[in-house]
């Protein structure tokens, strides 16, 4: 199965006239939008909800260490290994991390739910040791979620921290939330329509190839921004029901 060219390039274009009418509209505004690639599935996939995301390589990052503040969140035990991170992240000046958070302080600092959503909104990704994830979905609460900026996952076990953070700002992510569609950023509004077509081509066959059945489990794929419409670049006839003799 494959996906039109063209009418994805359709899409980007008009998105990109969308973010370009709406900066014109705010005078102050100088944020890049993130386009979405919305995966609307034919059925709720029969699989438990995973917290852990599914990395999806795209060839045009969104983010790079050098123009995204990361928020690293680090295992630690009495703040001990909150100390060490912040440590090893200054001694070695990893380009991208703005903010070292140990897990005591995210259960602390930030344990009202005004907190987390200020912390929500102060970074533009957020990265965890891959051993504390599990854990961060409660303390984290509802905001992360709802604006898809749940932890990505970096280990750091070895020594060489910024290439797993460089890594991590490579590649876009799969989540797979419960529900009967998926959401993945595919492209920043600064990039080229080139890029943009490139990104969300790539993005595309990687995730389609994660959902059960893989294009017969694929109802439609919209791409969108936060405050677009949906626009549609692939759509099928739903599945005839059953018959019942």
């Amino acid at each position: 199965m494959a996906v039109n060219d063209g009418q994805v390039a359709k899409a980007v274009a008009a998105l990109h006239k969308f973010v370009g009418n709406q900066e014109r509209g705010l005078l102050d505004s100088a944020e890049e939008e993130l386009l979405h690639l919305v995966i609307a599935l034919k059925k709720i996939p029969q699989k438990p909800r995973n917290d852990k995301p599914i990395r999806i390589p795209i060839p045009h990052p969104i983010y790079t260490t050098e123009n995204v503040e990361v928020c690293l969140f680090v295992k630690d035990h009495k703040g001990e290994g909150h100390k060490a991170a912040k440590s090893k992240v200054r001694e070695e000046r990893m380009a991208g991390i703005a903010k070292v958070v140990g897990l005591s302080k995210l259960r602390t600092k930030y344990e009202s739910h005004e907190a987390k959503r200020q912390l929500c909104n102060s970074y533009d990704l957020f990265a965890a040791d891959e051993r504390v994830l599990p854990s961060l979905p409660k303390l984290l609460g509802k905001s992360f979620f709802k604006k898809k900026k749940q932890p990505v996952p970096v280990r750091l076990t070895g020594k060489d921290w910024a290439a797993q953070i460089r890594k991590a700002c490579e590649a876009t992510y799969l989540f797979w939330s419960g529900g009967n569609s998926l959401t993945i950023k595919v492209a920043r509004s600064g990039q080229t329509q080139q890029q943009c077509v490139e990104n969300v081509l790539a993005a595309i066959k990687a995730a389609v190839d994660k959902v059960p059945r893989k294009w017969d489990g694929v109802q439609a794929l919209f791409l969108k921004t936060a405050d677009s419409v949906s626009l549609p670049i692939y759509q099928v006839l739903p599945d005839a029901p059953t018959k019942i003799e």
